[in-house]
């Protein structure tokens, strides 16, 4: 164990560029995207451009646009305001930010956004997927900036259920940035209402309406067989350039509102697509892989699942057990999710039969509401822009089949190396811990290794001893026996049974996947 004196997000950042250099990614943007910046100019509204130089492109500044995101977001890809309608009916506007518009197929910040695909979120920094300038600036949904967007409207009943759709391009203005955290607290009741949003007339009202909009749809989801997830996402909180605590983020009310009006865009954007003759890429969840072992858990927890997956059986339990132990759900709801296993892209030509999001519940599920952020956004308004303006599409079947399988790839390496610096930094916070013993899940049970989550710290590592007969959402005792920060590795040797609650076993089961070697995996 190596105790670090040099400022810890220093050393993050360092192992952060290491590790995207090693999986292919570009930590750097290079001279000719440098170059190429310093040509763009944003667009500007003038009156005559929106009659004569830019036709199809409606007006709507004047609606109650607001930005809700995270307190430091500032590539705002997003903007929401609904309407209220006669019998309860709810007119909801999402505006996405028109990336396309400045960031064209073959440029040079094209190809590096297709390089990387997605913005890389480590723990020390971002290395966003476009230029700031761009991401941050020129594109982004910006407070009092008029910007161009396209918009995806959506007519919602009482019981939640989409009954009418359209979309079109429009500029708009967002009258207020918003944050999660305190707009969940104003609408839970929890603080009064924050200035920003008392600042504009009508916005509350505003809000409270999408909020019951959103509540209506999430709610029909989950009867649909949506899963009630929760895991724990720890974020490092620096004191300076020291990591002083890692924080848990959380649902709430305001995230909700975002989550259930971007899936119901995403759906309107895929089945507009079909509907118009154009391909699209879709995010899919197939059938769970391990199933067997999910429903082993469930039996543990006292639970019956069919033997064949169902996602609304699912739920029923994933309910349950929340209302039964809210503190450790997120502990069951990693597990669950390991097992169902990750998401792809895939290419879908209009009329196919592509497989649905499982855990969603959605059939028709696109990935269009984060073009500044999110390469697969990007290419479906392109597809979306070439279907609005009547022209023809901009990527063939075997272009969009290759692109999908890299973004798919790609964002796993992404994935990887936020995890592993995510994992640097836990073992950064830990050093100092060695020999103490904690309460763990098991997440992770392969040939590859076996992986717990500590129930005290949002912290996950390797079990390197003990891990026999040990398979996912099995609770252990665990002591801390080594940290490697450079690797990003935490080690652990069982020590005993978990001091929290044990549970039956399936008898019809038998714990497979053992750990039978010591390599690693990031």
């Amino acid at each position: 164990m190596i105790m670090h004196t040099r400022h810890h997000r220093e050393i993050l950042q360092s192992i952060a560029r290491r590790a995207m250099l090693q999986r292919g990614l570009l930590p750097d943007f290079s001279t000719a995207v440098l170059v190429e910046l310093g040509r763009l100019q944003i667009p500007t509204i003038t009156e005559t451009s929106l009659v004569d130089g830019l036709p199809g492109i409606r007006d709507l500044r004047n609606l109650l646009w607001a930005s809700i995101d995270n307190d430091d977001s500032r590539d705002l890809d997003q903007l929401t305001v609904a309407e209220s309608l006669p019998a309860g009916w709810v007119k909801i506007l999402v505006a996405i930010a028109d990336v396309d518009s400045l960031v064209k197929k073959g440029s040079a910040i094209d190809l590096h956004a297709r390089n990387n695909t997605t913005s890389v979120y480590t723990a020390a920094e971002i290395f966003p997927m476009l230029p700031e300038v761009i991401s941050t600036g020129m594109t982004s949904l910006n407070f009092e900036q008029d910007r161009l967007s396209i918009v995806i409207e959506m007519v919602i009943d009482p019981e939640g259920t989409l009954q009418e759709s359209t979309i079109y391009k429009a500029w708009v203005r967002n009258h207020a940035k918003l944050a999660y955290n305190s707009i969940a607290a104003w609408l839970e009741k929890k603080i009064g209402i924050p200035d920003e949003i008392a600042g504009v007339q009508g916005l509350a009202d505003n809000l409270q309406l999408q909020d019951r909009a959103a509540q209506s749809m999430k709610s029909l989801r989950h009867l649909q067989g949506a899963l009630s997830l929760e895991t724990i996402e720890a974020k490092p909180v620096f004191d300076g350039d020291q990591i002083r605590a890692l924080e848990i983020e959380e649902k709430n009310r305001a995230k909700e509102i975002i989550e259930d009006f971007m899936i119901a865009a995403n759906g309107v954007t895929a089945r507009y697509l079909s509907t118009n003759g154009f391909p699209s890429i879709r995010r899919v969840v197939l059938t769970p892989k391990r199933w067997d072992r999910i429903v082993e858990i469930a039996w543990e927890h006292g639970h019956k699942l069919p033997v064949n997956p169902d996602s609304k059986a699912l739920e029923e339990f994933l309910i349950k057990e929340k209302g039964v132990d809210p503190m450790r759900f997120p502990d069951l709801s990693l597990a669950v999710i390991k097992l169902l296993g990750s998401g792809e892209y895939i290419a879908e030509l209009p009329g196919g039969n592509a497989p649905g999001h499982f855990g969603l519940a959605v059939k028709d599920y696109a990935h269009s509401t984060a073009p500044n952020r999110r390469y697969p956004d990007l290419l479906t308004q392109r597809l979306l822009k070439a279907a609005l303006d009547g022209k023809p599409v901009p990527y063939g079947k075997d272009e969009l089949d290759e692109l999908t399988d890299h973004c798919t790839r790609t964002e796993d390496a992404v994935n990887k190396v936020e995890r592993q610096v995510g994992k640097s930094a836990a073992a950064l916070l830990l050093e100092s811990r060695i020999g103490e013993q904690f309460d763990s899940i098991v997440t992770g049970a392969s040939e590859k290794g076996t992986w717990v989550r500590l129930l005290t710290v949002p912290v996950e590592g390797k079990l390197v001893y003990g891990f026999e007969g040990l398979d996912v959402g099995n609770r252990v005792r665990v002591q801390l026996i080594e940290t490697d920060v450079e690797q990003g590795f935490i080690d652990f040797k069982k020590v005993g049974a978990s001091k929290s609650r044990g549970r039956k076993s399936h008898p019809g089961f038998k714990n497979g996947n053992y750990n039978k070697s010591h390599s690693r995996q990031n």
